[in-house]
């Protein structure tokens, strides 16, 4: 292939880069947004609180989600995951830091807080908010880390990827111009998170695997012990 044609291949695959971000990451972290929203204005209407903090706190985690929402609109072509590479990473982090910092309200709240002013529902919906965040924002995470992130990936062959694919494993299996996607990952994230443990793709970097452990760390303490007491609080 010559030059004018690598150069050329790149650029396509860049533009399909800009359009997972726009049309496909973007909706994602929307999900996420509205799911705090959600959260937050059905706590209002109910009157729920955690310690004591008012229903909106859950709106203020949901800021840097609303920011990177509109950095991966705003993605131009050669540019990295968004404008700047390194704001997304940062926007992301902030995004899991305010998950593990709802997740810890909700704990906090099950340690502190009597069966009578913390209800079955409210535990329920906020956990599930917990994860369904979880999933959104380590898919985005492991599509942004994942062999030098969605542009560089788009611009050579993947020979250190952070995550194994079976169509990296077994070639066969994919297309030619095959390249893991932000569902990909998304559906990693998933399966992690439900499985606590790797699934479809194998983490081989310390990064990856840091991360995946994270991942099942919050699943397991959201989905396990908080709808635990749950179900003991609505079956009481």
């Amino acid at each position: 292939m010559g030059r004018w044609a690598r150069e050329y291949a790149g650029v396509v695959n860049e533009k399909e880069v800009v359009y997972e971000a726009r049309r496909e990451a973007a909706p994602a972290v929307i999900v996420a947004i509205l799911a705090l929203v959600a959260l937050a204005l059905v706590s209002k209407a109910e009157g729920w609180e955690l310690l004591r903090l008012p229903w909106w706190i859950w709106l203020v985690l949901a800021v840097p989600g609303l920011a990177l929402t509109l950095e991966l609109a705003l993605a131009s072509r050669g540019a990295g995951l968004v404008r700047t590479r390194r704001l997304a990473l940062a926007l992301v982090w902030l995004l899991a830091l305010g998950n593990l910092a709802g997740l810890g309200l909700l704990v906090a709240g099950l340690v502190t807080t009597s069966t009578a002013d913390l209800g079955g529902v409210e535990l329920l919906l906020s956990a599930l908010v917990i994860v369904v965040n979880n999933v959104i924002v380590f898919g985005l995470w492991f599509w942004e880390i994942d062999d030098g992130g969605p542009i560089a990936r788009a611009n050579h062959r993947r020979t250190t990827p952070d995550f194994q694919f079976p169509q990296d494993e077994n070639p066969g299996l994919a297309r030619p111009d095959w390249r893991p996607t932000v569902w990909d990952y998304f559906y990693v994230s998933l399966t992690n998170s439900i499985a606590f443990s790797p699934t479809d793709a194998m983490p081989l970097s310390r990064h990856a695997k840091a991360l995946m452990g994270l991942e099942s760390a919050i699943s397991i303490v959201a989905v396990v012990l908080v709808t635990a007491r749950a179900v003991n609080v609505l079956g009481s």
